[in-house]
């Protein structure tokens, strides 16, 4: 079963990808912590979490949805991590989750997809975001034989770099310092849609008079600003003139 998390589309794609090649079974993590409920999930197939790299870690909330589910059936567990340009030491993480669960962990495996944390990067144009999917969809592909087989994603040996972004210190100042709502707005070019409220899995976004307005839980997945048709959702002074991007929209005829 695939089981991812996305707020961007990224990696809502790469499992559609994986699902796909494998014939199997596939599960938004989003709806439920939207709803506000855990997983119970069983499958005698190998569990594929997919998800974002989040300050080079699996999201918080994927990781506590993870933690709070139900799993029965196979306990073979893969993991996913699209991101921008690489996941430094999210495999010690990832590792981490699967003792706790119970899971044998079968490897991460890092997959390059446009940037589009817009809060603080730029999103590549067009030409290259078509590229970097063509590039991950053929990653993906090939990887899915490993799944298939059921062996274990190629161990990459991690760096004293790699360890320092990924350590809980680093996280922890990601978390506490940048991950904040209040910076988001919207201009005067809101349309009232609601798209930014339905798109946001913590309910954090409100409709008052027309226009939205945020409120303090937040976990920076950039969906609101994304959605928006018009662009008009900002996050402070970062956002503007920054393109935006949603990936099923770009992506769906690729593969």
């Amino acid at each position: 079963m695939v089981i991812y998390f996305s707020g961007t589309g990224n990696s809502r794609y790469a499992a559609e990808v994986i699902a796909s090649e494998l014939g199997d079974e596939i599960q938004d993590a989003g709806a439920y912590i939207k709803a506000g409920e855990r997983g119970i999930f069983s499958s005698e197939r190998p569990w594929v979490f997919v998800a974002p790299t989040y300050c080079w870690q699996m999201p918080r909330l994927f990781a506590e949805f993870i933690r709070k589910s139900r799993f029965s059936g196979t306990r073979n567990a893969y993991f996913v991590l699209t991101c921008g340009a690489e996941t430094g030491n999210a495999r010690a993480k990832t590792a981490g989750v699967c003792k706790e669960k119970g899971f044998i962990y079968k490897g991460l495996l890092e997959v390059v997809m446009p940037e589009n944390y817009v809060a603080l990067f730029s999103v590549p144009e067009e030409s290259e975001c078509r590229r970097l999917t063509e590039n991950a969809v053929r990653r993906l592909k090939d990887s899915v034989r490993y799944i298939r087989e059921g062996k274990s994603f190629p161990s990459v040996k991690a760096g004293i770099l790699d360890r320092i972004k990924s350590s809980s210190l680093l996280n922890a100042g990601f978390y506490g310092f940048a991950v904040k709502a209040k910076k988001f707005y919207a201009t005067d070019e809101c349309i009232s849609c609601g798209k930014c409220v339905k798109s946001c899995m913590l309910n954090n976004i409100r409709l008052i008079n027309g226009k939205p307005e945020w409120g303090k839980r937040c976990t920076h997945c950039m969906a609101c600003i994304s959605v928006c048709p018009t662009e008009a959702v900002q996050y402070g002074k970062h956002t503007a003139g920054k393109r935006r991007y949603l990936c099923h929209e770009k992506a769906t005829e690729i593969f």
